[in-house]
């Protein structure tokens, strides 16, 4: 399958302006403004832009949004449309039934029934878990209790996959270090190593994100990693390769997000193209355009329908010039963090059509809006910079229409605030380089899975 002429499509209508498929969408339909929302987070992290780009979603309909947080200072917190921070921070190390406790005195304080919206895999685990223990006080999709996790465990969506004849890379699940040898033996480096299981990830994890190893120093870092008591059990998948030279006409990882309801019938399905990412090559999205696939949203939407699926999903694949086949590397059973470059036609977005769908109004059907690109700002210029400084040539505009993660007109500060760390950041990083740059015997030390500032 050739992946050109839907990004030349794209192209050829940024040269005649604005198109009909980057016009504004029609007026959203009403929501149920008497019943709000909580943004459910699990664990110690800073919230994503993608939590902006929700709140804002349902903010400027007039919906009231709360959100869990462990300080009133994160900065999507700080949205204009956040009707309330509900201070609750946890690990994602506490007993389930310390959790449920907990999350039920937070929703007890909104006093009325509300709809629960997972930021994380492991919240999303949490309300489906448990959801009887919830009733009565949040709502939410009708999704098997065991589900989620076996989704976000990569063993299991890895079975799931082998049983419904999806395809995805060849994986393996060591424990021991010899096994991971033999892993590496069977998948071949370059080699994907990915931390397996949810909770697990956030006590004592092999690596901080997703990491390609391509020596065998890399196997022997992983390794010692593993040697740490009570450490994550991991991923080894197959790394698919792309052809640097025609990768930036023909890219190969998508990215898929849908809303599927109590029948497992996805009433919205949106495709989208990473252009770039960070860490650069295979990070997450730091650019990406929505981009209509017909035959990924199909393949995606039936596997949701074979497994029984039902919510807010987020898959990611990859495209096997080899195979010619999309390999399915991830199922996130929640949003995800590039949602807000998705909409239709209608007006709507997959949290969107999570509120509509369970407060009983219907999800009008309507094509998804093609050629927005969106650039997560801080972390594109970041990406942009490495590949200049490498040599590569940075990807060229290709949406029609533009979306900012963080930047907008109507809500400021969560943008101000972004940029002030993300300066904070770098400069301190900047400065501890130069300091080892100075240092007697010390040389330059480079590695492929820099964390994203």
């Amino acid at each position: 399958m050739s992946l050109d002429p839907g990004l030349t499509r794209v192209r050829q209508q940024g040269v005649q302006g604005r198109s009909a498929a980057a016009a504004e969408p029609a007026p959203p339909p009403a929501l149920d403004r008497d019943v709000p929302v909580l943004i459910v987070r699990i664990g110690h992290y800073k919230p994503h832009h993608g939590t902006t780009g929700l709140i804002r979603s349902l903010g400027r309909l007039g919906v009231p949004v709360y959100a869990i947080t462990a300080s009133a200072r994160a900065r999507p917190l700080l949205s204009r449309y956040l009707t309330g921070a509900l201070a609750w921070p946890t690990t994602g190390l506490e007993g389930e039934a310390e959790l449920v406790r907990g999350l039920r005195r937070v929703a007890d304080r909104l006093g009325r029934p509300t709809v629960a919206v997972a930021n994380d895999d492991e919240a999303a685990i949490l309300l489906a878990e448990h959801r009887d223990e919830f009733a009565g006080r949040l709502i939410g999709p009708p999704v098997g209790a065991g589900l989620p996790r076996r989704l976000a465990d990569k063993k299991g969506m890895y079975e799931l996959c082998r049983r419904h004849s999806v395809p995805t890379p060849r994986s393996a699940f060591p424990d021991t270090a010899d096994e991971l040898d033999e892993a590496v033996a069977h998948v071949g480096l370059p080699a994907v190593v990915k931390n397996r299981a949810p909770f697990d990830r956030l006590d004592a994890p092999v690596v901080p994100a997703t990491t390609v190893l391509r020596s065998r120093e890399d196997v022997e870092a992983v390794k010692r990693a593993m040697a740490r008591p009570g450490c994550a059990k991991i991923l080894i998948q197959e790394y698919l390769p792309t052809d640097a030279a025609t990768a930036r006409d023909h890219p190969p990882d998508w990215f898929v997000h849908l809303y599927c309801d109590a029948a497992s019938r996805a009433l919205v399905c949106f495709t989208g193209v990473k252009l770039r990412a960070w860490p650069a090559g295979g990070g997450v999205t730091a650019r990406g355009l929505a981009l209509a696939n017909p035959e990924l949203a199909e393949i995606s939407a039936r596997f949701c329908r074979a497994i029984g699926f039902c919510g807010l999903g987020d898959l990611d694949w990859r495209f096997d010039s080899s195979t010619g086949r999309f390999n399915l590397v991830d199922f996130n059973p929640r949003t995800g963090a590039q949602a807000q470059v998705f909409r239709t036609r209608a007006g709507v977005d997959g949290v969107r059509a999570l509120h509509l769908d369970l407060t009983g109004r219907p999800v009008p059907d309507a094509d998804q809006i093609d050629g927005v690109e969106l650039r997560v700002e801080h972390l594109d210029l970041a990406s942009g910079l490495v590949a200049r400084a490498g040599r590569r040539k940075p990807i060229r505009t290709v949406g029609t229409h533009h979306e900012t993660a963080w930047f907008a007109r109507d809500d400021m500060l969560p943008f101000v605030v972004a940029s002030t760390r993300f300066a904070r950041i770098a400069a301190a990083r900047s400065i501890g380089a130069m300091a080892s740059a100075v240092r007697p015997g010390r040389g330059r030390e480079s590695t492929d899975q820099a964390r994203p500032p």
